[in-house]
């Protein structure tokens, strides 16, 4: 941080200070980028398979444009999974009176 903070002062930053940052950016990189991909790619996943296709189209989203295909195939197309049932209220059955007992 202090770097970057003497590269911003600097009228005239150093070559070799700008390589060291640059070095550093390239090994956080990757890094970044694996976390946002299972950030994307796991839901797309469980989402995929809950509504019965192939959890493989999820990797329809490391492709461009490919995740916004993925959402319009989910969006409009028929899900072959039968929604949960809904259970309403139902009054209560009247039982028939007791014969008395003797």
């Amino acid at each position: 941080m202090l770097n970057l903070a003497l590269f911003l002062q600097d009228s005239r930053p150093d070559p070799a200070q700008i390589q060291h940052m640059a070095l550093a950016m390239m090994a956080i990189i990757p890094f970044i980028i694996l976390g946002a991909l299972v950030v994307v790619l796991i839901p797309t996943w469980f989402i995929c398979k809950k509504a019965g296709f192939s959890p493989w189209l999820s990797l329809l989203t490391l492709i461009p444009l490919g995740g916004l295909i993925l959402l319009y195939v989910l969006a409009f197309a028929e899900w072959k999974t039968a929604p949960a049932q809904q259970f309403a209220w139902q009054p209560p059955v009247p039982q028939p009176p007791m014969p008395p007992q003797a």
